[in-house]
């Protein structure tokens, strides 16, 4: 099996790329400034998938409450699979059935800076910074993994906004009323849209 093929295998195997619209993707090769993106999906439950570049893929993270400008808070940041970096750009609704059904909009994007001497190898060990340029977050970041999956227990990281001018004491809003940053919609429009198209095709509910 390739390098390719083992950075996302796993992403692969969980998708049926004939019923669900998001990119099958390959390991791609990033610019000179890698990139990120914040989606936020309501799937079994809501939450924010937390992308960064790396690698020719995204790396992952499950965020349940949503990245926090507020240094005091110290947001989970469950470990998911790699992505494709086409998926910065994924927004609709993941058919139901599939996994991980339900509407994706993409909150925030941007550039990042690494910060960590080695990003690789700091990210390997489970501590990283980096400066993020984008429409929403701002300034230095670090995750940090505070417990392996060694024993058996799923692996988590804390994702820590940094006390700089760019902190506030705002936290993260309503992932209900914010609207997208490449389409000014909110999740509830993506659904809605998706269940009229579904309507109009003649599909069955």
């Amino acid at each position: 099996m390739s390098g390719e093929d083992d950075a996302l295998g796993t992403y692969r195997r969980k998708r049926r790329f004939d019923r669900t619209a998001e990119p099958e993707g390959e390991r791609g090769q990033g610019g000179a400034q890698p990139r990120y993106v914040v989606q936020i999906h309501d799937a079994t439950r809501l939450h924010f998938d937390f992308r960064l570049e790396w690698d020719g893929v995204l790396k992952s993270w499950s965020v349940p409450k949503g990245p926090s400008t507020d240094p005091h808070d110290k947001r989970l940041a469950m470990p998911t699979e790699d992505h494709p970096l086409d998926y910065r750009t994924f927004e609709g609704v993941i058919p139901r059935g599939e996994y991980g059904a339900g509407p994706v909009i993409v909150w925030d994007q941007g550039t990042y800076e690494p910060l960590s001497r080695d990003f690789g190898k700091a990210l390997e060990k489970g501590h990283i910074s980096f400066r993020m340029h984008g429409g929403k977050l701002r300034g230095d970041w670090a995750l940090s993994r505070f417990r392996s999956g060694d024993d058996g227990d799923r692996e988590a990281w804390l994702l820590v906004k940094k006390n700089d001018s760019h902190a506030s004491s705002r936290g993260t809003p309503d992932p209900w009323r914010v609207r997208s940053a490449l389409s000014d919609r909110t999740l509830r429009q993506v659904r809605e849209e998706a269940d009229e198209e579904w309507t109009r095709e003649g599909g069955r509910k």
